[in-house]
């Protein structure tokens, strides 16, 4: 199993995770999380060192390095990447771009075992990040693709088993303005979990497994916000 290191910084939390398994030994997963809005530059490299000297790694054991590429703050996004980019580069190691809104499905899926997740994030200016995943065994499958979209033109698929869907991500903070049909399908919300690095390692391993790589110069951050003028003028 790769050793692989992840950092985000898409919202108001900065987390990274890193992911080894040496030998026969068990998996682990040793993380930091904090919310720490605008202190971001500060913070994620000091975390990454925590991390690495709980487990006994040293940067150059690092098969790889992950990020949250977005959707989520400009800000951010930028700093994550660019942090993951100077460690890639000096490592002379791949990058991995990881969703943020898959991260927060698979976040959902791990602690409540749901398998219909909903995740919007807000991206102000009265819209949202959202995106639909069917979660089962560990494994996330995207349902509905990113938009950054009016909570009000919201549309999710008809395909919720009984329980309906569970609704994750900041986002949910406008409900009120969600279609009556997209109220009536969410049968949970959960308004306070931000993305985190800690899933975003796990589904760093399976694009490293699958064999996707990108070249450090390549690091891009996904913005969304290019859509919304064709979205707007559709």
């Amino acid at each position: 199993m790769p050793i692989l290191l992840a950092l985000d910084a898409s919202s108001s939390a900065c987390s990274v995770a890193l992911s080894i398994q040496r030998g026969a030994d068990e998996p682990r997963l040793i993380s930091r999380f904090a919310m720490t809005p605008r202190e971001h530059t500060r913070r994620l490299l000091p975390m990454v060192d925590e991390v690495l000297a709980e487990a006994g790694v040293t940067p150059g054991e690092l098969d790889a390095v992950a990020y949250g590429r977005g959707p989520g703050s400009f800000t951010g996004l930028r700093i994550a990447a660019g942090a993951a980019q100077g460690l890639a580069y000096g490592l002379e190691c791949p990058l991995l771009g990881v969703s943020t809104l898959e991260a927060l499905a698979l976040a959902a899926h791990r602690r409540h075992g749901v398998e219909y997740v909903a995740t919007a994030l807000d991206a102000r200016m009265s819209e949202i990040y959202a995106a639909a995943w069917r979660c089962r065994d560990g494994n996330v499958e995207a349902l509905l693709g990113e938009a950054v979209i009016a909570p009000q033109r919201l549309r999710l698929p008809a395909v919720a088993g009984p329980d309906g869907w569970y609704g994750i991500g900041s986002g949910w903070t406008l409900w009120e303005s969600m279609p009556v049909e997209v109220q009536a399908a969410v049968s949970q919300r959960d308004s306070d979990t931000e993305p985190a690095a800690e899933e975003m390692v796990l589904l760093a391993a399976r694009q490293y497994t699958a064999g996707e790589r990108t070249a450090p110069h390549e690091a891009q951050p996904i913005y969304l916000r290019d859509q919304v003028a064709w979205q707007k003028g559709g």
